[in-house]
């Protein structure tokens, strides 16, 4: 998080200067464009120095989940959860049945990922009403693991060497890729029981580098897109919830 919080202070000090530069204002003491300058490279300075902020990884001492068997060992996360006033079965269901459509700003921030080019379907480009782990599983996803009323985890590649092609890609093949010139993603949701008639949701998204240059590759990725990427896993728990309850 400390990398991401740099690169975006250094965006806003970056963005604040590049306007006192063209037109200096009289407030935050930018009275010259020699100090709008100063802060346009500061803020420069900033976001170089998050993106290249080390990444530690963390790996699990003893696996409790199916995503801690698909990746034991992660440099990049986020982690999100909810209550939800629905049984378990009513949750998974949910998950599996919501859409682009219901996950609000979902649409908006991934086009915006594409910078608004046309491309063909994906959960990059994703219908409005078809469901969405449907959509991504059908074209750059791989289910993992799926264990009804409980979890499921799915997986892709977000770093690949150029001209990478894989192959019917198996589940244990995506363990296994440890070759130097990777990144793998694997998110879950998982479900668990409040002991009250309702649920605990919660999805964890987990990135793994298999070598120090495609971690600094994701690093500079993963910490422009963060906020967003945060925002869309709220907003899909927040969906998954509207529809379990509706259904219950």
């Amino acid at each position: 998080m400390s990398g991401v919080a740099l690169v975006y202070a250094g965006l806003i000090s970056a963005f604040i200067g590049a306007v006192a530069t063209l037109r200096p204002p009289r407030i935050l003491g930018l009275s010259s464009r020699r100090r709008g300058v100063a802060l346009l490279a500061f803020g420069v300075l900033l976001v170089v120095a998050g993106w290249a902020l080390p990444a530690s990884e963390i790996r699990v001492a003893s696996p409790s989940s199916r995503l801690d068997e698909f990746m034991p060992a992660w440099q990049f996360s986020e982690f999100h959860t909810t209550r939800v006033k629905a049984p378990p079965a009513r949750v998974f269901h949910a998950i599996h049945e919501v859409t682009a459509n219901e996950i609000l700003f979902f649409r908006t921030l991934t086009s915006i990922r594409r910078f608004g080019r046309p491309g063909p379907e994906s959960i990059l480009n994703a219908p409005e009403r078809k469901p969405i782990l449907e959509v991504a599983t059908r074209t750059t996803f791989l289910q993992l693991a799926e264990e009804p009323d409980r979890e499921l985890v799915v997986g892709t590649l977000v770093v690949a060497p150029r001209g990478t092609v894989i192959s019917k890609p198996t589940p244990e093949g995506f363990k296994a890729l440890e070759r130097p010139g990777f990144a793998k993603a694997a998110m879950n949701f998982r479900v668990e029981a409040d002991g009250a008639g309702g649920s605990i949701l919660s999805t964890e998204t987990r990135v793994y580098a298999t070598d120090g240059a495609s971690k600094r590759r994701f690093a500079a990725y993963w910490r422009v897109i963060y906020p967003g990427s945060a925002l869309i896993r709220r907003m899909w728990l927040r969906a998954i919830v509207r529809r379990a309850e509706a259904g219950a």
